[in-house]
C-alpha cells in the first residue's frame, strides 16, 4: 500500500509542477494545465473519430511489431543454422540500426505512400534488436541439452517448448521491452510525417496546425497510454507463452529386434591424446555389462561413440539404431519438473510419475529439477534413460550421489526395467 501512496505522491508533485509552469507562462498556445488537457481528452472520448483513429493506429503499429518479431525470429533461426546467412545479414542489420527513423519514414513515404508507412517503420525498428538478441540466445544454448534431445529423438515440438524457449526467454523479453517502447514512438512519428487518415499522428499534426495545444497534449497522453497498455499486453502474452507446458508427444518409434553390439578395432583420439586404441568387444543382446576401468580410460568416450554423439577415428561398430543414454552430467531441463523431464522421452505423464515414484520422494516429483539435490537429479536422469523406448541403454556413472540404500533401489529398478534390452553401465561401484 505504501508503494502506491508513494507513486501517487510523486505523480501529484509533477502535476503540480506542470500546473505552475503553465500558469507562469500564461499563454494557452504555448502551454496548458493538466485540467485543461484532461477536459480536452474527455471531449475527445465522446467523438466517434477518436475511437476510429485509436483503433487504426493500434492496428498499424501492432501489425508492424508482430511482423518484425516474426521475421526476426525466423531470420535468427536461419542465421544460427547457416553461418553464411548470418554474415550476409550482418551489414543489413547494422544499416537498419544506424539509419535515423525519420530518413526511413521519408523514403518509405516516397516509395509506398502513407497507408503502410507506420507498419513499415515499426517493422524496421523491431527487426534488428530482436534478431540480434534471438541469435545470441540460440548461440548460447546448452549444446549438451541438444545432444540429449538428439539422442532421445525428441520431436521438434518438445525441443521447441522445453529446450529452445527457456534458453531464448531472457534474451527475447529484454529486447521486446525495448522494441515495444520504440515501436509506438516511431510508429506515431511516421504517422505525423505521412498523415494517414484517421490516425493518432494525423490528430497530433492537425492539433498543431490549429494551435490546439490542449489537443496536442491530450493526443500525446493517448499515445503514452496506448504504448503502456500494448507493452503490458504483449509481455503478459509472452509470459503465458513461456509458462505453457503442452503435453509431450512420444518420440518416433522404430521397431527393432534386439541384436548384438559389435565393436571392431575402435580408435579415438583427442588431439595427440589417444583415448581408445584397437578396442574389440561384443555386447550380447539382452545382457547387462559393467565397465569398471579406471577414470580417464575412455569409458565415457566409448558410450558417446555408441550413442552416436562422437564419431570414431577408425574401426567399425555394428549396433541397433535406437538408444537411450544416461549421461555423466544430468543434462536435465532444469526449469521443469522431474515428471516433465521423463514425460519428454516417454510421452506419458502418468507413466513418468509412476516410474519416478519408485526412486524419488513424492514431494520432489513436481519440483523444478534445478531445485533438486545432486542425488535426486541422478535418479531423474536414470529413470529418463530407462523409460525411453530403445533397443539398448547406456548408463554413465548412474549411482553417483546415492547412498547404499538408494543405490540398491536403483539397481533393482534397472533390473526390472531392462525389458530384454542390452545395458552397458560405466561405474566405479564394485
Amino acid at each position: 500500500m505504501n508503494r502506491y501512496v508513494k507513486k501517487g505522491g510523486i505523480l501529484l508533485f509533477w502535476l503540480g509542477v506542470w500546473t505552475l509552469l503553465a500558469l507562469a507562462v500564461d499563454n494557452r498556445i504555448l502551454a496548458v494545465t493538466p485540467l485543461e488537457t484532461a477536459a480536452r481528452l474527455l471531449q475527445l472520448l465522446g467523438e466517434k473519430d477518436f475511437w476510429i483513429s485509436v483503433s487504426r493506429s493500434f492496428l498499424r503499429i501492432a501489425t508492424g511489431f508482430f511482423a518484425g518479431l516474426g521475421a526476426a525470429l525466423l531470420l535468427a533461426a536461419l542465421s544460427r543454422r547457416l553461418p553464411f546467412f548470418e554474415e550476409l545479414l550482418s551489414p543489413v542489420m547494422k544499416l537498419i540500426m544506424a539509419v535515423p527513423v525519420a530518413s526511413f519514414a521519408v523514403l518509405l513515404l516516397i516509395w509506398w505512400g502513407s497507408s503502410f508507412l507506420a507498419v513499415a517503420v515499426c517493422f524496421l525498428v523491431v527487426l534488428p534488436g530482436i534478431y540480434t538478441n534471438a541469435l545470441e540466445g540460440l548461440k548460447a544454448m546448452d549444446k549438451k541439452l541438444l545432444e540429449m534431445a538428439g539422442g532421445f529423438r525428441l520431436p521438434f515440438r518438445s525441443r521447441f517448448f522445453y529446450i529452445y524457449c527457456p534458453a531464448l526467454k531472457p534474451f527475447l523479453c529484454g529486447s521486446m521491452k525495448v522494441a515495444l517502447g520504440m515501436c509506438w514512438k516511431s510508429g506515431v512519428a511516421a504517422e505525423v510525417i505521412g498523415i494517414p487518415d484517421f490516425s493518432l499522428g494525423e490528430r497530433i499534426y492537425m492539433s498543431k496546425i490549429y494551435l490546439d495545444t490542449a489537443g496536442v497534449f491530450a493526443w500525446s497522453a493517448v499515445v503514452i497510454l496506448m504504448s503502456v497498455l500494448f507493452e503490458k499486453l504483449v509481455l503478459k502474452l509472452a509470459d503465458l507463452f513461456f509458462a505453457w507446458q503442452p503435453a509431450c508427444r512420444r518420440p518416433e518409434q522404430r521397431r527393432e529386434s534386439c541384436s548384438d553390439i559389435v565393436v571392431e578395432n575402435l580408435e579415438k583420439s583427442f588431439g595427440e591424446q589417444k583415448v581408445i586404441s584397437g578396442l574389440e568387444a561384443v555386447y550380447r543382446a539382452g545382457e547387462i555389462y559393467y565397465l569398471r576401468s579406471p577414470s580417464g580410460s575412455g569409458k565415457t568416450t566409448l558410450l558417446h561413440i555408441l550413442a552416436g554423439i562422437l564419431k570414431p577415428d577408425g574401426g567399425r561398430i555394428s549396433k541397433p539404431d535406437t538408444v537411450s543414454v544416461m549421461f555423466q552430467e544430468d543434462r536435465l531441463c532444469e526449469d521443469y519438473s522431474a515428471v516433465k523431464n521423463v514425460e519428454l522421452v516417454c510421452g506419458d505423464r502418468s507413466r513418468a510419475a509412476e516410474a519416478l515414484a519408485k526412486l524419488l520422494e513424492p514431494e520432489a516429483l513436481e519440483k523444478p529439477c534445478g531445485q533438486l539435490s545432486g542425488g535426486m537429479k541422478r535418479r531423474v536422469a536414470l529413470v529418463r534413460a530407462m523409460e525411453a523406448d530403445s533397443a539398448f541403454v547406456l548408463l554413465d556413472e548412474p549411482f553417483t550421489g546415492m547412498d547404499e540404500q538408494t543405490r540398491s533401489r536403483a539397481m533393482e529398478y534397472i533390473r526390472r526395467r531392462q525389458n530384454g534390452r542390452t545395458l552397458i553401465i560405466a561405474t566405479h561401484i564394485s
